[in-house]
């Protein structure tokens, strides 16, 4: 036989072992393996993800809700009459920007007023604060000690009486 005779033939007997191997390894219980790996990787990585999501959303809305509330309670106190509608004003102000953003909190228990000098004077300042806390979701309450169970949220907001809106 020449040589070139033989190539034909090597090659089909090479191909043939190369397919029994291939066919071996295909059969030898690995299959699917990297599919089930893939899964358990994507819910350690992601369920955590997901998690810190949904809690970073939840502080944001509650950053945005006591920011707001500070502002126009602030501002309500500042442009009110007299001290009857200043304490209303911003109670509602309070009220609406919390539930604006789904917190459950009570307004007149989420907010601070405080004056320099005499309340609602022309040029008296008007400091509000405002605080929530904002529950962890899932966090099992026999976690206390190691966890904390929600994060306080808190912000201040000053206004100056304007001396044309000021009493006296």
């Amino acid at each position: 036989m020449t040589p070139a005779a033989r190539t034909p033939t090597r090659r089909a007997t090479l191909r043939s072992r190369v397919a029994g191997l291939a066919g071996a390894a295909r059969t030898s219980g690995d299959r699917g393996s990297a599919i089930v790996e893939f899964l358990g990787i994507s819910l350690v990585l992601l369920v955590p993800v997901v998690y810190l999501v949904l809690v970073l959303g939840r502080i944001q809305a509650a950053t945005f809700a006591v920011d707001g509330a500070a502002r126009e309670a602030a501002r309500a106190v500042a442009t009110a009459p007299d001290d009857a509608a200043a304490g209303q004003r911003a109670v509602a102000a309070v009220g609406l920007a919390l539930r604006d953003q789904g917190l459950p909190h009570d307004a007149a228990d989420a907010l601070t007023v405080t004056c320099q000098d005499v309340c609602l004077t022309a040029g008296s300042v008007v400091t509000v604060q405002v605080a929530v806390e904002v529950a962890l979701p899932g966090v099992p309450g026999w976690l206390q000690d190691a966890v904390p169970l929600s994060i306080p949220v808190t912000s201040t907001a000053t206004a100056v009486v304007d001396s044309y809106v000021g009493r006296g």
